[in-house]
């Protein structure tokens, strides 16, 4: 009984063996939507997939309200750091007269107010217009829940460190046509190395390939 023991161990370390080896992680320059010079990488990819969204954000999630979490990368490639303006940042949305819209991206407490609010808030007097003409509650115990489980995941940060990456994610309200993402381009004009100031070209990031051409959800309808 003691005997086939060896040859079990030996059947068992020739199986590990014939696995194959783990990926190595998937670096901005070698995803499909990305725009790549001056030293930077700039890389994005848009959740499309209800499943995806509720898994990442929860039950109250923003494919729901029609709004496009957009996963972005952003890797500094020099010895210096870089600093972004992330208030200058727009998705350009391709518009039915052949012309196009830059829209600006949310804040974690607009998205929360859209999420929880689909119809706008119930006491419009009572909150923040924005220019979007969304009502942002000032006071509100349902929206500052959603605003702080979506908050961590937000893309904040405005500063590169050298040879490193930072990643998050932006958002912009597509009111549920999430088939407009397909010819959408990400657009971030204003990065500057951080001495002297020099600036950078801008960037411009199409979504389409990191679109899938059949998604696996189709588009959530306007309630």
């Amino acid at each position: 009984m003691i005997k086939p023991l060896p040859i079990l161990l030996l059947g068992l370390s020739v199986f590990v063996s014939q696995q194959a080896p783990p990926s190595p992680p998937r670096g901005p320059a070698d995803m499909p939507a990305h725009d790549r010079h001056e030293g930077l990488v700039i890389a994005a990819d848009p959740c499309l997939d209800a499943a995806r969204s509720k898994s990442l954000f929860g039950k109250k999630n923003p494919y729901e309200a029609g709004i496009l979490a957009l996963e972005v990368f952003i890797k500094n490639e020099t010895p210096q750091p870089m600093r972004i303006n992330l208030s200058s940042v727009r998705l350009e949305v391709p518009l039915p007269d052949g012309g196009s819209q830059k829209l600006e991206s949310l804040q974690p407490r607009e998205v929360a107010t859209l999420i929880v609010y689909p119809a706008g808030a119930p006491n419009p007097s009572s909150g923040r217009r924005l220019p979007g003409g969304i009502v942002v509650p000032l006071h509100d115990k349902k929206v500052d829940q959603v605003s702080e489980e979506i908050r961590p995941r937000a893309l904040d940060a405005d500063i590169v460190p050298p040879l490193a990456t930072i990643h998050g994610y932006l958002f912009f309200n597509l009111s549920h046509n999430f088939k407009l993402a397909a010819d959408s381009t990400l657009y971030v004009p204003d990065i500057k190395i951080v001495p002297g100031n020099k600036p950078l070209m801008f960037f411009e990031v199409a979504l389409a390939p990191a679109v899938p051409e059949t998604p696996a959800n189709p588009p959530a309808t306007s309630p």
